[in-house]
């Protein structure tokens, strides 16, 4: 299990070298294809190619009415008061409390991985000419750290999620939805 300092260091220093073309789709579920490379940190002069799959889920609208379902596990008893308070406040202010779930499925199994004897430079710029070349509209390029390299991929499937926030609330409210 990663310490909390291996899991900020991932955070911190992954990279998406190439982002996919298309954005999470508002009403189906988005494919998207990943390559991934990391020196490993025992071996000089190798770097390692993960290839596989994330799916993210169809975005699914929460409305005000799941707040009342919300644990508040180790507050005081004026706590859904409060809360109530607060979502009845904002409603009358007008403010729609509806926002947008994302969920991500990453097929562990469709994971393939390759050592290469080469440097990270040179491994790097062939799987961006690569890209440059294919033109797979769905591939994200990342580098990250070899031992937390799931943390990587998380990283990149939360910066999708942001990428794609707007432009999914506004189809919604195009169709009425929120």
């Amino acid at each position: 299990m990663p310490s909390q300092d291996d899991i900020q260091y991932a955070l911190e220093t992954t990279r998406v070298l190439h982002e996919p073309d298309h954005r999470i789709q508002t009403f189906g579920e988005t494919r998207f294809e990943f390559q991934l490379l990391s020196e490993p940190m025992d071996q000089v002069g190798k770097v390692r190619i993960r290839k596989g799959e994330v799916e993210a889920m169809k975005p699914r609208i929460l409305r005000p009415e799941p707040y009342r379902e919300i644990e508040l596990e180790g507050f005081d008893e004026n706590a859904r008061a409060r809360l109530d308070a607060l979502v009845e406040k904002m409603k009358a202010q007008g403010k729609d409390l509806a926002f947008l779930q994302y969920g991500f499925r990453f097929r562990r199994g469709a994971v393939s991985e390759e050592l290469v004897h080469d440097s990270i430079d040179s491994v790097r710029e062939r799987a961006l000419e690569d890209i440059r070349r294919t033109g797979n509209p769905s591939l994200a390029i990342i580098e990250g750290v070899d031992d937390t390299w799931e943390i990587s991929i998380l990283k990149f499937s939360f910066e999708m999620i942001m990428r794609s926030h707007e432009i999914n609330a506004f189809d919604f409210m195009r169709k009425g939805l929120i």
